[in-house]
């Protein structure tokens, strides 16, 4: 049976600014403190954390939503992708965001749910609210 994760966090940074940076190889390295690669664009192919984390852009809604097929080096041999949805709602002080992860494979739920937290969330906080960039 597959697994699915919902999380919810706030940054104090609009919609626009975390979109454009997560589609960003620049950006997505630097908040994430990892070598990233991301083609910005539907059917764009993305790697995160050194080649860790693979997927491919599904659909695009600026400012709002991200949708992207996610898989890393520890899924098991032959498995299909996972489903990474971001959505992102403007909120009184900055950014609501909403991830929806789905079809992980059975018994990686947890962890990946721990790694959003400490290998996105976190550093993200600090990237975007340790710059002073509070447009």
């Amino acid at each position: 049976m597959m697994e699915k994760i919902r999380l919810e966090t706030q940054f104090s940074v609009s919609p626009q600014s975390i979109y454009e940076a997560w589609l960003d190889s620049e950006e997505h390295s630097a908040f994430t403190g990892a070598t990233a690669k991301v083609e910005g664009r539907v059917g764009g192919e993305m790697t995160a954390w050194d080649g860790y984390i693979s997927g491919v852009i599904l659909d695009l809604e600026p400012y709002g939503r991200i949708e992207q097929s996610w898989r890393t080096t520890e899924f098991p041999e032959g498995s299909e992708d996972s489903r990474l949805e971001i959505l992102l709602d403007e909120v009184e002080g900055g950014t609501r965001l909403t991830l929806l992860h789905s079809d992980i494979p059975d018994g990686q739920g947890e962890m990946y749910a721990e790694g959003w937290e400490d290998y996105y969330f976190r550093p993200m906080r600090a990237y975007f609210e340790g710059s002073g960039d509070q447009d």
